[in-house]
């Protein structure tokens, strides 16, 4: 019985590979570069000798190379008993920046590859045993994402039908979403994950420990898992906020403005947290703020902070506000 992993090419993926290998778990490794595929066959039969291990290069926006990946299994005598669904493709950009061909493979590899893939598992699984079905979705999926709205859509397409499949296989799979944050598997990941400043840095895990904890959590049988404390946080507090009010915040931080947790930002999260907080309009001090206004103010500084922003006039004058403000007793 087979684990199929997507994305085996990429840094998540290779952990999720190894992660499976060191459990014995006969492996079936897809990627569009056979070249790294093959270097990562290589490594793991070094250092898993006898593992199996088989692999096929595939486009997974291609829907005729999907079916060579399934008629290869057949061939082989292939039954899975685990999906892993690690590809996607994370363009960020203004939507008439995009091109028909960028625009039609990232839809089709971040959700068409996904329903696909998980068809043609379920149809191959061994009927006596319970299968898994793991996909990895985003936290980009909990908001609208101006500027990222082809990937924030897609993965929330992604987790929609996983939480609902998982419903029609009740008893007979285990079907779980997972919702990382920032995974620094790339040099232009680790980059914006710099870029978020404070919150980056807290809200990005290493792939071994998203490999791990997903893999626990299909396991489980969870329908929909956010990893990391501080993503739980900030996907809790995303309820608190009106809609109208994350779209313009995320719209105003667009690719061409860097976000990050500045010094402003991290002193205002230490204000809404404190009991004694109030906030001043015309120079009146109001009473103490409730819980879920504190939290909307969380929610929303930490989206508005930017590194840009702390440089001009303006932000200077909210952080000696901010100041002010938590020396209130």
């Amino acid at each position: 019985m087979y684990t199929l992993l997507t994305g085996a090419c990429g840094g998540l993926g290779g952990a999720f590979a190894r992660l499976l290998a060191r459990r014995g778990q006969a492996l079936f490794l897809t990627g569009r570069s056979e070249e790294r595929l093959a270097s990562l066959a290589d490594a793991l039969h070094a250092e898993f000798p006898g593992l199996p291990v088989l692999r096929f290069a595939c486009d997974l926006a291609d829907s005729a190379q999907r079916a060579a990946l399934f008629a290869f299994a057949d061939g082989q005598g292939v039954r899975f008993s685990r999906l892993v669904y690690v590809a996607g493709i994370d363009t960020q950009k203004a939507f008439e920046a995009y091109s028909e061909e960028k625009l039609v493979m990232q839809t089709r590899v971040n959700l068409e590859g996904a329903v696909s893939l998980a068809h043609g598992v379920l149809m191959r699984r061994n009927e006596q045993a319970v299968c898994e079905l793991l996909a990895v979705g985003s936290m980009s999926a909990s908001a609208p994402m101006p500027y990222f709205a082809l990937y924030s859509a897609t993965k929330k397409a992604l987790e929609q039908f996983w939480i609902a499949l998982r419903s029609e296989w009740k008893g007979r799979a285990k079907v779980t979403v997972v919702l990382p944050g920032g995974i620094p598997t790339r040099e232009d990941i680790k980059q914006n994950i710099a870029a978020h400043g404070w919150f980056g840095r807290v809200s990005a895990l290493p792939p071994q420990t998203v490999a791990e904890r997903a893999l626990r959590a299909v396991a489980k049988n969870r329908r929909s898992v956010v990893i990391g404390f501080w993503n739980k946080l900030l996907h809790a507090l995303m309820h608190l906020v009106p809609l109208s009010c994350r779209l313009a915040v995320i719209a105003k931080s667009g690719p061409k403005r860097r976000k990050t947790l500045s010094e402003a930002g991290f002193l205002f999260l230490s204000a809404v947290g404190n009991r004694n907080f109030r906030h001043q309009k015309n120079g009146a001090l109001w009473r103490p703020v409730s819980v879920k206004l504190r939290m909307r103010y969380f929610f929303f500084f930490l989206y508005s902070s930017s590194s840009s922003a702390v440089e001009n006039e303006k932000a200077m004058r909210s952080l000696r506000e901010v100041r002010s403000l938590m020396n209130v007793s």
